[in-house]
C-alpha cells in the first residue's frame, strides 16, 4: 500500500472542520478553511474561540475606537472658528456617538447582547494576513484558506466604524444645522465632510495594516502625542505655566495630552507588574514641563536678535 508522506493538512492556516461527535470520536470534514469564529489548532483541527481578548487587546481596541473621536475634534475645532459657540456641543455629539457605537458593536458581538466577547488568541503577525498563506499543493491550485485567526479583532473595527458612521449621518446634521449660527452655510458641514473622507482612510488602514498596528500602535501614540504637543503649544506661542493658565482650552489640551500620553505607557507596559508599571506614569507631565522649561531659550526672535548683536 502506498504510504502517504505528506502532512494531514498543507497550509498555516488550512484546518479540518469537526463534522460530528460521537462521545470521545471525532468525525472531521476536508481540509480547507475554517468556519468564522474558529482557528486552527495544533493539530489542523478547527476549534471555536472561546477565550476572552487580554488587556493588551482591549487596549488596541481602545485605541483603533479613539482614532475617529480624536479626528473628529480636530477638525471639528479646525472648521469652528474662533467666534463659534457651537464647537462644544459638537464635540460632546461625537464623543456620544462614538460611545453608543462602540456598545453597539459589543452588544452585537458573539455572545450577542453581553458587552464580552469571545475571541482567539493572537499569536503572530501572520495570524493578521492569512490571505497571504494559502498554500498551493501542485503549485497550480490554491487552497484557499483565509479566515479571521485572530477573531474578532480585525472585523469588529469595520463594524464600529459603520455605526459611528451611521450615527454621525443621523446626529450630526441636524445638531449642526441648529446650532452653527456663527458659521456660513459652507463652513458648517465642513466638520462632516471631512468625516466622510477620513472613515475611508481609516477602513484602509485597518484592512492593510491591521497587524502592524496591532503591535505598534502602543509607540504611535507616544510619537504622536509628544509631536503635536509641541506642535500646539508653539502655535498657541505658549512659553510659561501663565501662558497656560490664560486659557481654560489650553488647560484642556495639555490634560487630552496627558492622558494620551499615559495610554501609550500602560500600552507598552501592559502593567503587568503594578509596583514597576506604576511609576513610569509620572513620566506622563515631563515632555510638557521640558518644552516650557526650554521654551524661552528657543524662541526664534531672540535667536535672531541675538545673532544679530553678536554681529
Amino acid at each position: 500500500a502506498a504510504v502517504d508522506i505528506q502532512p494531514a493538512c498543507l497550509g498555516l492556516y488550512c484546518g479540518r472542520t469537526v463534522l460530528s461527535v460521537n462521545g470521545s470520536v471525532e468525525t472531521y470534514g476536508d481540509c480547507g478553511v475554517c468556519p468564522r469564529g474558529q482557528r486552527t489548532d495544533d493539530n489542523k483541527i478547527c476549534r471555536e474561540c472561546t477565550g476572552s481578548p487580554d488587556r493588551y487587546d482591549w487596549l488596541y481596541l481602545g485605541f483603533m475606537a479613539m482614532l475617529p473621536l480624536v479626528l473628529h475634534w480636530f477638525f471639528i475645532e479646525w472648521y469652528s472658528g474662533k467666534k463659534s459657540s457651537s464647537a462644544l456641543l459638537q464635540h460632546i455629539t461625537a464623543l456620544l456617538e462614538c460611545s453608543i457605537a462602540a456598545v453597539v458593536t459589543l452588544l452585537v458581538s458573539d455572545p450577542v447582547g453581553s458587552l464580552h466577547i469571545r475571541s482567539c488568541r493572537v499569536k503572530k503577525l501572520s495570524d493578521w494576513y492569512t490571505m497571504l498563506y494559502n498554500p498551493s499543493p501542485d503549485y497550480i491550485t490554491t487552497v484557499h484558506c483565509t479566515h479571521e485567526a485572530v477573531y474578532p479583532l480585525y472585523t469588529i473595527v469595520f463594524i464600529y466604524y459603520a455605526f459611528c458612521l451611521v450615527l454621525m449621518m443621523l446626529l450630526r446634521p441636524l445638531l449642526v444645522k441648529k446650532i452653527a449660527c456663527g458659521l456660513g452655510k459652507s463652513d458648517r458641514f465642513k466638520s462632516i465632510y471631512a468625516a466622510l473622507y477620513f472613515f475611508p482612510i481609516l477602513t484602509v488602514l485597518q484592512a492593510v495594516g491591521g497587524g502592524l498596528l496591532y503591535y505598534a500602535f502602543p509607540y504611535i501614540i507616544l510619537v504622536l502625542s509628544l509631536v503635536t504637543l509641541a506642535v500646539y503649544m508653539s502655535a498657541s506661542e505658549v512659553e510659561s505655566f501663565k501662558d497656560l493658565l490664560v486659557r481654560k482650552k489650553r488647560l484642556v489640551v495639555l490634560f487630552s495630552h496627558w492622558l494620551l500620553h499615559a495610554y501609550g505607557i500602560i500600552s507598552i507596559s501592559k502593567l503587568d507588574k503594578l509596583e514597576q508599571d506604576l511609576p513610569l506614569l509620572a513620566l506622563v507631565p515631563a515632555p510638557a514641563l521640558f518644552y516650557l522649561m526650554t521654551a524661552k531659550y528657543t524662541e526664534p526672535s531672540r535667536i535672531l536678535s541675538e545673532g544679530g548683536n553678536g554681529h
